[in-house]
Parts: structure tokens; C-alpha cells; sequence
């Protein structure tokens, strides 16, 4: 069973996110080759290796067209559609719909809009699309069975978005933490992204403060923009196998195996077990009405700086552009009504 960790002790954003897993083994071919479906104004992945406080990582930018003006401002509606109309494998398109609705809703839920109205700031732009289905992408080549976090340090502070100054974390990117673990930290900055706290709550399958029992395959290791004055600005993901004697850690939740033939019904126990929290994400429209009643899900941020606006720039550079048992299933938006009794949650935000 392939396990995949998300050590963010310096937080986490999209390209962060992206960049270690491509580090960690993501078939970066794959990635790149499976994002020029998007139909969106042209761009190109830029990767390159850089060093943050002696460790060695992998840092990615998005490199748009200057000749194209881009488009900054898009309706979930859109993005959804954007999204569905690429022909993705399954599993990919689940994983990328239930990030985008996870900032969607808490979107929704900070400005008091109804999940359909939604228009994303920051999270709309190219960047930030390409972060969040790069990430689903990464996670489909390494065959993801289960994935656990540390708890996540979100920052203080204030950072600047389309709608002013606002406090870090940003009003999204908390709502979508909302129920999740999380960490202190002493940076008056942005070190989680509304991109970055749609990743961990929409795909993370429990949380852990240590790395869960697992035969390490491969570690990566993903930069982000700026330097941090004690520590390296990087996200470490760790790739293993479980064995046997962790099974009782196995979350009940995410069937990324969906092009893969294989589905899993875990019944998951939290209790001494190390893992903190599971989640159960049920990104599912499944042609009638299902009545959530989640009070740490749907959150998602808009924005993505830490100290400033843009995701790349999370405290090192996090992207915007990504404990309780997730459940990631098929696609989604099937065409029937998802009523949250939590309220639909929005919020985004910058870049790390």
C-alpha cells in the first residue's frame, strides 16, 4: 500500500506541494504533458534546483506566455468545467474537483455567496489551476493509497489581497483548516495558502506529528519563494510502503485507486494510534442529494502569501496555486444537489 507523507514544518502552498512530489517521484513527464489539456492562455513549467538553508530542493514557477494577456478572475462554475472537459483519468479529475470545492465553499462561506457564485481571486489565476490538478496529477502517477500530514502551520500577520488587508491566515484558509490540526509558529507571515489548506483538506486521509509507520521509498523535497530567517522554506513529502503491522493506521477514506481497480473500505479507529486526525472528504455528486454535516470540511482559502499576497511567496514561497477520514471518490459534480449543513466555506488567497 503506497503511503505518501506531507511534512510541512514550513508550511505548505500549490507549487510547494507540486515541486516535492515531482521530487519525490512524480513521473514530471506525466504531469507536464497531461496539463497542456487545460484549455487555458499558455504557459510552461519552469523547474530548477535551489538551496534553502542547506537542503537541496526542487523550486517550480509557472512561466505565462508575455505576449498573452492572462486572466486573473474565474467563477468556480468555470474552473469546474475547465476541469471536467480536459479528459483526466478519474482519479485526477476527483482529486482536482475536490480541492477547487473545498476553496470554493469556503469561499462561499466568507463572503456569503452560494458555492456557484463564487469568483476566485488569486486561486482563479493560471498559476494556482495549474498548482492544484499539477498536484492531483503528481498524485495519480505515484499510485497515492493513503495520505497523511503533519499539522500545519498557517502564520500570523496580515497579508495583502485583491480585497485588501487581511489578516493571516487568511478568513479561507482557516475556514478550510477549520477541525484540521495545526501548528504554531513564531513568523508574522503567511506560511499556508488558501491553495495550500485546499490540498491538505480535500486529499489528506489523517494526520500524523511523526511519519507514519512505512518502508521510506523516496524522499522530496519542494522549495518555496522566500527565505525564512531559521529554517529551510521547503515542504518535504515522503513516499513508502505500509506493512502489516501498520494497518490499524490506515485511514478510511480517499479511493485514489480508481484507475487502478482497486477500492478500499477502511473502517478506521483514531485513538493511540499516533495519527491525529482522519478525515473523510466525500467530494461526491452522485445524481441525488446527500446532506453533509461536516464541521471541518469544506474550507478552502483564496489567498496565498505569507506576508504578501502571492502564493509562490509563502513565507519561502508557498503556492496558492493547494483529521478526519477524506474520502475522495470518482468525480465529482454529477449532476445533483450537495447540501452542506456546515455552510458552504470560501476563502482565497496568495502564495507562499
Amino acid at each position: 500500500m503506497r503511503v505518501v507523507y506531507f511534512d510541512c514544518f514550513s508550511g505548505i502552498s500549490g507549487d510547494m506541494s507540486l515541486a516535492a512530489l515531482v521530487d519525490a517521484g512524480a513521473d514530471r513527464a506525466y504531469v507536464e504533458s497531461e496539463l497542456q489539456k487545460i484549455r487555458i492562455e499558455p504557459f510552461e513549467l519552469q523547474w530548477k534546483r535551489v538551496n534553502k538553508k542547506g537542503i537541496s530542493a526542487l523550486k517550480m514557477d509557472v512561466a505565462l506566455d508575455p505576449h498573452k494577456q492572462p486572466t486573473h478572475h474565474r467563477h468556480y462554475a468555470d474552473i469546474v468545467k475547465m476541469i471536467q472537459e480536459a479528459g483526466f483519468n478519474e482519479r485526477t479529475t476527483a482529486l482536482s474537483l475536490a480541492i477547487f470545492e473545498k476553496i470554493g465553499v469556503a469561499e462561499g462561506k466568507i463572503h456569503g455567496i452560494p458555492l456557484e457564485k463564487v469568483h476566485f481571486h488569486e486561486v482563479g489565476a493560471i498559476d494556482s489551476i495549474v498548482d492544484v490538478i499539477g498536484v492531483a496529477l503528481a498524485l495519480d502517477s505515484l499510485e497515492a493509497d493513503h495520505i497523511y500530514c503533519s499539522p500545519v502551520p498557517l502564520g500570523s500577520g496580515t497579508v495583502r489581497c485583491d480585497h485588501g488587508l487581511y489578516p493571516v491566515p487568511a478568513p479561507a484558509t482557516l475556514e478550510m483548516m477549520r477541525g484540521l490540526p495545526i501548528a504554531p509558529t513564531d513568523y508574522a507571515m503567511e506560511m499556508t495558502t488558501p491553495t495550500g489548506a485546499g490540498i491538505v483538506a480535500a486529499v489528506v486521509n489523517g494526520f500524523s506529528k511523526g511519519l507514519p509507520p512505512m518502508v521510506v521509498e523516496s524522499i522530496g523535497y519542494g522549495a518555496g519563494t522566500r527565505d525564512l530567517p531559521n529554517q529551510p522554506n521547503v515542504l518535504r513529502v515522503v513516499v513508502g510502503k505500509i506493512d502489516a503491522y501498520a494497518a490499524k493506521w490506515t485511514a478510511p477514506n480517499l479511493h485514489l485507486h480508481a484507475e487502478h481497480g482497486h477500492e478500499e473500505h477502511h473502517h478506521h479507529h483514531h485513538g493511540d494510534d499516533g495519527l491525529d486526525h482522519g478525515h473523510g472528504h466525500g467530494h461526491h455528486h452522485h445524481g441525488h442529494e446527500h446532506d453533509h454535516h461536516h464541521d471541518h470540511h469544506d474550507h478552502h482559502h483564496d489567498h496565498d502569501d505569507h506576508s504578501h499576497h502571492d502564493d509562490r511567496d509563502h513565507h519561502d514561497g508557498h503556492d496558492d496555486h493547494d483529521d478526519h477520514d477524506h474520502h475522495v471518490h470518482g468525480s465529482h459534480h454529477h449532476g445533483h444537489e450537495h447540501r452542506h449543513d456546515d455552510e458552504h466555506r470560501t476563502g482565497a488567497s496568495p502564495k507562499h
